[in-house]
């Protein structure tokens, strides 16, 4: 398990062990946190304060584009902060956000030192387009206090430069919530037209062909489900209808909230971290937004003491980890610094949509969300195992180590258009499973919790990810997928070769289950397990119960995001047309967890049939791929 940082350069008050027994977190230390974040970046602003230019490697936007990124991702916690404590600003932020404003939209497009880049197409220089929802929202938020205290002429040129967002076209994916964002904002200072009309509906539309359920929606026309769920598909919506009190928009997509939030709350472990899977993981503790947002406009399924106990175990989470260097900003990274947990869009303020998060702030005081007293997280219940079979998800966590595994049947980052073989492998979309407490390995390194089919010497991958289906019953549950194997050199497909796989969870079990069709001759597969590092204090095991002939271990020396270095079990069998391969794997943080090789007591395979037995209680799984099936008593 990863231990907290000593401590943290921001300025937090003193713990409340009464009100908030598991984290000490008040709102007291959301608005401290805040503060410290807001001064940590103010200290990198241009004279004008039109842009921010925190210190780091620049994104594939250009310097001035992630100058603009800094600005509006602060001002957008500078905005939750001033909107809750209902215009008080003791710390005079809005005035710096007012200046850079009016400096930043004087000569939009100019190279000098604080003109904002102009908003194009995604595909030309999208990112700007990105901003301008932080800026809308922030705006919208802080009308009495910045606003309408703007001369008309910056008011006018900040509408101008806002506009282009209407008028270009986003990325294929949530980037249609931006110009949303900026028409809602527009429309609310009587600024709408049927421009602004035209973009809330189109990302509405969209929106509804993205919804698949439980929940979840996609973000584009693929199937790539992950953190953007909360922190931008729920977010934008939830708080466009908050904000605006309309409450046909607040109870539609407040019930798909409530939906999500019964699965997504349990995707934080027991020490507050999210669960490590998707990209843009640098954004952090933004992952708990929709978990503030579902408690402010009452649609959660969640107590507002547990709301509390997973956002602010977010929060420190990560400040007691090194996420703010000792110069107070937030890095490039998860705990500290990581390369391999970001993409070529992340810039050195991109970490700062984790002010996302402060949209906690917008209870005031008094509101249950911070008046009552702190619950457990859902992690931190009873063993849970939960299917979610619209994005094709199997959640398993266990109490007596606050573990959290996700294991992934459905999740992918291809995009329709891009087929298999033209992408390459991503490690935080491909991998079999995630978890709270490890995160992938680079793709440099042995891939963890992976199945390849080995042929001529190359390994394959795994890219679209085709659900089959999931669920389960009381302690158990189930999801299952199949996909094509695709190598990066030579042949990059064999034809009608194809993997089904199916992860069954029992407690801190998980039971693997693979049949390979089609393997050429002299293949060879391999299945690796959980990666973990040299003094963890965790355990990652993995036992071959049917087909498998050998195990070893395989070093990562780049490690995770939790480790530098990692070591990874795998096991491997030669395969050659049909075959099924059953294994047992596990990751614990309990001392005397026993050990696998007496877990099950007996496997027997018949055709396209598998029927597991267990030990403890001669419980029985049975798995049939033809049709796939999944049953256990």
């Amino acid at each position: 398990m990863t231990a907290p940082h000593p401590s943290s350069p921001i300025e937090l008050p003193a713990e409340d062990r009464a009100l908030s027994p598991h984290t000490g977190y008040t709102r007291a230390h959301w608005e401290a946190a805040a503060d410290g974040l807001l001064r940590a970046a103010w200290e990198w602003a241009t004279p004008g304060g039109a842009l921010l230019d925190l210190p780091g490697r620049p994104s594939a936007s250009g310097v001035r584009s992630d100058g603009l990124e800094g600005y509006a991702r602060t001002f957008l916690a500078a905005a939750f902060r001033v909107a809750g404590a209902d215009g008080k600003d003791p710390h005079g932020w809005l005035d710096r956000y007012a200046d850079g404003l009016a400096a930043g939209t004087r000569t939009p497009g100019r190279e000098d030192a604080e003109s904002w880049p102009l908003i194009r197409d995604h595909s030309v220089f999208g990112q700007p387009m990105v901003e301008s929802a932080s800026v809308a929202i922030g705006l919208r938020l802080t009308r009495p206090w910045l606003w309408d205290r703007l001369d008309a002429g910056v008011q006018d040129r900040t509408e101008e430069w806002l506009r282009d967002a209407l008028t270009h076209v986003p990325s294929p994916n949530n980037w249609y919530l931006f110009p949303y964002s900026v028409a809602g904002f527009l429309e609310s200072v009587g600024r709408g037209d049927a421009r602004t009309a035209r973009a809330k509906q189109r990302a509405l539309e969209l929106l509804e062909g993205w919804y698949r359920g439980d929940g979840w929606y996609a973000d584009g026309d693929g199937r790539a489900f992950d953190h953007y769920n909360g922190w931008a598909l729920h977010l934008y919506p939830m708080l466009d209808a908050h904000l605006s009190g309309d409450a046909e928009l607040s109870a539609h997509y407040g019930a798909r909230l409530r939906e999500h939030l019964a699965g997504f709350s349990l995707l934080f472990g027991g020490d507050g971290a999210p669960i490590h899977f998707g990209r843009s993981l640098t954004y952090r503790f933004a992952a708990a937004s929709s978990v503030a947002l579902g408690a402010i406009s009452g649609h959660t399924p969640l107590t507002p003491g547990a709301s509390r106990r997973v956002i602010s175990g977010s929060l420190r989470y990560f400040l007691d980890r090194g996420a703010t260097g000792t110069d107070g900003l937030l890095n490039l990274g998860w705990h500290g610094p990581h390369e391999a947990s970001l993409q070529n869009y992340s810039a050195p303020a991109s970490p700062y949509w984790a002010s996302k998060a402060f949209v906690s702030l917008l209870a005031p005081e008094s509101h249950p969300l911070w008046a009552a007293t702190e619950e457990r997280a859902p992690s931190e219940g009873p063993d849970r195992v939960l299917a979610l079979p619209a994005p094709g998800l199997l959640v398993q966590s266990t109490r007596a180590d606050g573990i959290v595994r996700l294991h992934n049947h459905g999740s992918d980052h291809v995009r329709p258009h891009e087929g298999e073989s033209g992408v390459q492998d991503d490690p935080l979309y491909s991998r079999q499973s995630y978890s709270t407490v490890t995160g992938p390995t680079s793709a440099a390194n042995a891939a963890d919790n992976h199945l390849a089919v080995v042929v001529a010497g190359v390994r394959s991958g795994r890219r679209v990810v085709r659900a089959l289906g999931a669920g389960g019953g009381d302690g158990w549950g189930w999801a299952a997928s199949w996909h094509r194997p695709v190598f990066t050199s030579g042949s990059p497909m064999v034809p009608g070769m194809r993997v089904e796989s199916v992860t069954v969870a029992r407690g801190r079990y998980e039971l693997r289950v693979h049949r390979v069709v089609g393997a050429p001759d002299g293949a060879r597969v391999e299945q690796t397990g959980w990666a973990t590092g040299r003094d963890d204090a965790l355990t990652s095991a993995l036992h071959g119960l049917h087909g498998w002939e050998s195990r070893d271990e395989v070093r990562a020396p780049q490690g995770t995001a939790y480790t530098p270095w990692a070591v990874v079990p795998r096991l491997a069998a030669p395969a050659e047309g049909t075959v099924v391969l059953v294994a047992l794997a596990s990751l614990t943080a309990e001392y005397d967890a026993p050990l696998l090789d007496a877990v099950v007591s007996g496997v027997t395979v018949d055709g396209d049939t598998v029927e597991v037995r267990w030990s403890q209680d001669a419980a029985t799984t049975r798995i049939r791929f033809e049709p796939m099936t999944v049953t256990h008593g």
